[in-house]
């Protein structure tokens, strides 16, 4: 169904947002085109957290508090020091030979790194790809194979089971995930023909939100497929959504007009906000 809700706008003017995240009492993201991380609270205050020259995508906490980047274009994850600088933690760049995006940050600081498969912008032809674990060591390990275009992803409160969406692969696929990090038992969690799930968040019912830029809305997904609300965004799409607030009942959605490189320069993309029943839980 329709929710009968409205999208108010938090923040506009942004280049191009990404990999939003609720910590404390601000919302954390990255304005990739602008190539900064920031934080905006419930009021709209935006402050400015750190410069990634080669664009903030993904983002995440280690257990030590401190803020994980995922840096797209050198396929890094870095980590940001109490001093404002930036440590490389892990090195992507020799396994994935295009765009890394999203991630998540589980409870014990691996982090679990999504990519593109292939250069959509410069005209390659789709191909699927592996979702890469970085370890708090910085050893890399290949954590899941045959994904078409791995973006936003979720741990459960358990920690037993993490769920990404596959963009291209119309589709949220799970995998049992072991103490020690390794996934398995890979299967369908929703097949969602129509939609093309980017960011996601999990809510404590265990539907998840799914942010469908081609479909200009924001969708709420069973674990059978169905869509049990629908939010319409008009002549946007919706690229990455988040719940947080005080209550974690705030659904945060990122918008812009599109995706590509053309938007830079433009200022287009928003924060975008509304309030839901059922809470957020799990990661991030």
């Amino acid at each position: 169904m329709t929710a009968k809700r409205e999208l108010k706008v938090l923040v506009s003017g942004l280049q191009f947002g990404e990999g939003p995240r609720w910590r404390g009492d601000r919302l954390w993201y990255s304005d990739f085109y602008a190539h900064m991380v920031r934080t905006v609270d419930l009021n709209g205050t935006v402050r400015d957290i750190v410069e990634v020259p080669n664009q903030p995508s993904g983002l995440g906490f280690d257990p030590q508090g401190r803020l994980l980047i995922v840096s797209m274009l050198d396929r890094l994850l870095l980590r940001l020091e109490g001093d404002g600088s930036l440590t490389t933690v892990g090195d992507l760049s020799g396994v994935v030979a295009a765009p890394c995006n999203d991630m998540v940050v589980d409870a014990e600081g691996r982090a679990y790194v999504g990519n593109f498969g292939f250069e959509r912008h410069k005209g390659e032809d789709p191909a699927t790809t592996s979702m890469w674990r970085v370890d708090p060591d910085g050893s890399v390990h290949e954590a899941a194979t045959d994904l078409f275009f791995p973006n936003g992803t979720v741990i459960t409160p358990d920690g037993g089971t993490l769920i990404v969406g596959e963009t291209f692969g119309n589709r949220l696929t799970a995998f049992d995930r072991s103490p020690d990090g390794r996934l398995s038992n890979k299967r369908m969690f929703a097949d969602t023909p129509g939609v093309f799930p980017d960011g996601i968040c999990l809510d404590a019912e265990g539907a998840i939100w799914v942010a469908d830029p081609r479909g200009r809305r924001v969708v709420r997904v069973l674990d059978d497929g169905r869509i049990a609300e629908e939010v319409p965004l008009e002549d946007r799409g919706a690229y990455a959504c988040m719940l947080g607030g005080p209550e974690m009942r705030h659904l945060f959605v990122i918008t812009n007009q599109d995706s590509g490189p053309d938007v830079i320069g433009k200022g287009l993309g928003r924060i975008e906000v509304m309030e839901v029943e059922v809470p957020g839980a799990g990661l991030p």
